[in-house]
């Protein structure tokens, strides 16, 4: 009130005498009346202040969101000093690990100098190696003790190279309980035994290792290929007269056929060659009743269907031609038992003369039958190298 009265502008003497503008007369007259006037129509002006509390309370939310926008902007600006100084701190560190040794470096130098490492216990002095005087000679290095005889071998591969039998034939000697090791008889398959320490023994018999022999034989007709046959038959073995190897045949031929046929006491070769998965090629002139039909040798030649089972595929070439039996020049990679045979038995051209003229690298025309020789060493080397 008293700032209202001083900004208030002077009255005159007209005004004081009459009453005008004097606050105090404005407060007798119209105090009451207003009080009056605003206790009747209080209740219409309620409305006015919800109308009026509206503006303030959308100003509210602005006023909070300027408070928020403030704040967290402060926050901000008090943050970014905090980023810098963590920025600094970062790039101090290259610089202290820069300044800090190499882990190699730290390792071969003295472990009594390093604090992380324990020291060495009182009671266990080093080992220092005295120095070896001047002019003395080196002390000579003992090597290990090496094993006099080579490792151990299965028994059955040792039987081979001693040219007793083939591989399988022999295992099937081990399974028959005619093979001994130091006295004792073997019966199961897989045991090893050293064949320059150990006593192998056949049916009580000392078995050696013998040098390896290679011979070629053309086997005539009327014999059987194999060392022994148990319906008395001649075998192939009583052809190679003079000769003190142990040897057996390399695959078969059967009774009936002639043609080149490998001897040796060479186990592993004779496995090797024997195998259809190496695909040892053998040559045959086959002599067949008629000709048959370019469609059957086509078949033939892209692998025939024999016994429920697709044979490998052969090459057939006509060879001579003689009215209607012809000569027909085969060759296998995969050698079944009769094959040849069976193959055009069943397509109704049966075999009349069958005769193996190459066995792999090894062929020889001048060679009769009955006779044989042993192989060269050309032979010998292509042969190997299959």
């Amino acid at each position: 009130m008293a700032r209202f009265v001083k900004a208030m502008p002077k009255r005159t003497d007209g005004e004081r005498s009459s009453g005008k503008g004097t606050p105090g007369a404005k407060r007798e007259t119209k105090a009451p009346n207003a009080r009056t006037e605003s206790r009747g129509p209080r209740s219409e002006g309620r409305p006015v202040r919800a109308e009026s509390r509206g503006p303030r309370s959308e100003d509210r939310p602005a006023r909070t969101e300027s408070r928020r926008s403030e704040g967290r902007s402060a926050r901000a600006e008090s943050r970014a000093p905090r980023s810098e100084s963590r920025t600094a701190r970062t790039e101090s560190r290259p610089l202290r690990s820069a300044n800090r040794p190499d882990r190699a470096e730290v390792r071969s130098t003295n472990p009594e100098a390093r604090p992380d490492r324990p020291s060495r216990p009182a009671g266990r002095p080093l080992s220092v190696r005295p120095p070896r005087p001047e002019g003395a000679a080196r002390s000579a290095v003992t090597p290990r003790a090496l094993p006099s005889a080579p490792g151990l071998e299965r028994l059955q591969k040792i039987l081979a190279h001693a040219g007793v039998a083939s591989r399988r034939s022999c295992e099937e000697l081990i399974l028959e309980g005619k093979v001994q090791v130091n006295g004792v008889t073997i019966t199961e398959l897989g045991a090893k035994a050293d064949p320059r320490r150990d006593s192998i023994t056949l049916n009580l018999q000392p078995i050696q290792r013998e040098a390896p022999v290679y011979i070629l034989i053309n086997k005539p007709k009327g014999y059987v290929t194999t060392v022994k046959d148990d319906q008395g038959r001649p075998t192939i073995m009583a052809l190679l007269s003079g000769v003190e190897a142990r040897v057996y045949p390399v695959g078969r031929l059967d009774f009936n056929s002639e043609g080149l046929l490998l001897m040796t006491n060479d186990g592993e070769m004779a496995q090797h060659l024997a195998n259809p998965e190496n695909h040892i090629p053998k040559v045959y002139l086959v002599k067949i009743h008629r000709v048959p039909r370019p469609e059957t040798l086509d078949e033939m030649r892209e692998g025939f269907r024999l016994d429920g089972r697709r044979l490998k595929p052969c090459g057939i070439e006509l060879f001579d031609k003689q009215d209607n039996n012809p000569w027909f020049k085969i060759t296998l990679v995969e050698g079944k038992n009769q094959q040849i045979r069976k193959m055009f038995a069943a397509v109704g051209h049966p075999v009349h003369k069958l005769r193996r003229v190459q066995f792999g690298p090894l062929d020889d025309p001048y060679l009769k039958p009955g006779e044989w020789r042993y192989l060269n060493p050309q032979e010998l080397i292509a042969l190997k190298s299959l």
